[in-house]
């Protein structure tokens, strides 16, 4: 029953990316409640992959491993993507809850501070999570 959840959570990520760039935009264009309204929806679409992958590792009880017929230089990359996206994902959740606190207190240049670095730390998370998925489920899998 839980096979599905990694395709669950591939079109997480996909959609908080979309979601994240979307917002972006919104706020650049100075569209500040449509801006606030994707960011809360980029941060609720994260909240539903985390507890989906939560599921999914708790269910199995542990990972899918990358096949070995891959390729050392695929392997290695992949291994780099894989990396970097864990070590970034853990800092995440953080930095949005600390983004969103400062917005909802209306502290702008605290929210701006913050939302710098975690824009593009949560766009790295949400792409490379694609990538993960994508590698270990249809181009290697």
């Amino acid at each position: 029953m839980v096979a599905w959840l990694p395709h669950l959570n591939a079109f997480l990520n996909a959609v908080a990316a979309l979601l994240l760039v979307l917002g972006w935009w919104l706020i650049r264009q100075r569209r500040e409640s449509a801006h606030r309204l994707a960011m809360l929806s980029a941060f609720g679409v994260s909240v539903m992959f985390l507890i989906s992958y939560l599921t999914y590792h708790t269910a199995i009880g542990g990972t899918k491993t990358f096949p070995k017929d891959a390729g050392q230089a695929v392997r290695a990359i992949y291994l780099a993507v894989l990396v970097s996206h864990s070590l970034l994902a853990a800092t995440v959740p953080i930095l949005a809850v600390t983004a969103i606190y400062f917005a909802v207190r209306d502290r702008r240049h605290l929210h701006r501070r913050v939302a710098r670095w975690a824009l593009p730390i949560w766009l790295y998370v949400s792409v490379t999570g694609v990538v993960v998925y994508w590698m270990l489920y249809h181009a290697y899998g």
